[in-house]
């Protein structure tokens, strides 16, 4: 009986400490996987602020058949950028990048792209060609543990987005992901010969700012064919920061205008909330949908901003 009881009492003992590890390791793993989250959105908010921005762009192959093709000129351009914290929550953050043109009193302000970082995000809308987005579900596990950017126009219609982990070695600091995107404003103002752009995107961290490191396809797509790569392009954003002083018009415009662009992302929220693809208009009675919610009134109802968008929204029916 004696044998009994310490082997029982044995075995008892072995067990309490196989559940004492097992809670240690899933509360490691726990505190572990937050402590990813809280420095994956530290690397995101370190993303706002003052910078000088530097473009540049270079196309570097190209495989056209046209022995008369002309390559896009190289692009090199510069500007002063306030990167705004919107919102942030649990998983995720919200930055609005405004240009900063001139100074003093001759200082203008331009909404330019925005930002929205979600944690494990399932929910795409993925750009096809000519203005049409397709609206894609992933399983949980593709996105474990990632961050989907996703990227806007001025007018806060969809851009593109993709979804990629936030990567710590080696001191480096960065995320990555490749997706299908409309052409950028400096291509498709000069360019008609390719309709689309496979983007990969890398956002490094760095001591003085950040790097918006790019490797571009541009691609010719018809429905039923397979793409062909017209040229690939070489990009590199190279963001500096400076004093917020400098940006501080900016931040003042931003605070008198912030709700109305909240209602203007609402309206594009519900219709992002239908859950299907997408189409939109690139003119309705001969204007682009930017300058006109650039011209309207700040206090502007909801009801009057989303009578604005909704003609720029084929109707499925």
């Amino acid at each position: 009986m004696i044998y009994i009881l310490d082997n029982y009492v044995f075995i008892k003992i072995i067990t309490m400490k196989a559940y004492l590890l097992f809670t240690l390791l899933i509360s490691k793993l726990f505190f572990f996987g937050q402590d990813k989250i809280d420095m994956d959105k530290e690397s995101i908010k370190s993303m706002c602020g003052c910078f000088d921005v530097g473009f540049h762009f270079a196309e570097t192959f190209s495989y056209s058949n046209d022995t008369n093709y002309t390559p896009s000129d190289e692009k090199h351009m510069g500007a002063t950028e306030w990167a705004q914290l919107v919102e942030e929550t649990d998983s995720s953050v919200v930055i609005q990048h405004l240009l900063v043109i001139g100074s003093g009193e001759n200082t203008m302000i331009i909404k330019h792209w925005r930002q929205d970082w979600i944690y494990e995000n399932t929910e795409f809308y993925i750009y096809d060609h000519d203005n049409k987005w397709s609206f894609q579900k992933s399983s949980k596990d593709k996105v474990e543990g990632q961050w989907t950017q996703k990227v806007f126009q001025v007018d806060d219609s969809p851009r593109y987005e993709g979804s990629g982990s936030w990567v710590y070695v080696d001191g480096k600091k960065y995320w990555e992901s490749t997706t299908d995107a409309p052409l950028p404003r400096r291509e498709y103002t000069t360019r008609s010969d390719y309709n689309l752009t496979i983007r990969t995107s890398r956002h490094v961290i760095v001591e003085s700012g950040w790097i918006h490191d790019q490797d571009n396809k541009k691609i010719v797509r018809d429905n039923g064919k397979e793409d062909f790569v017209l040229a690939e392009e070489k990009g590199m954003n190279f963001y500096k920061r400076v004093e917020d002083a400098k940006c501080q018009s900016a931040k003042d415009w931003w605070l008198e205008n912030s709700e109305y662009w909240q209602s203007v992302r609402n309206v594009w929220s519900d219709i992002y909330l239908r859950n299907e693809d997408l189409e939109l208009e690139n003119k309705f009675e001969g204007k682009k949908l930017y300058s006109v919610l650039f011209s309207m009134d700040i206090k502007s109802s909801n009801k009057k901003i989303k009578k604005a968008i909704m003609p720029y929204v084929k109707s499925k029916s």
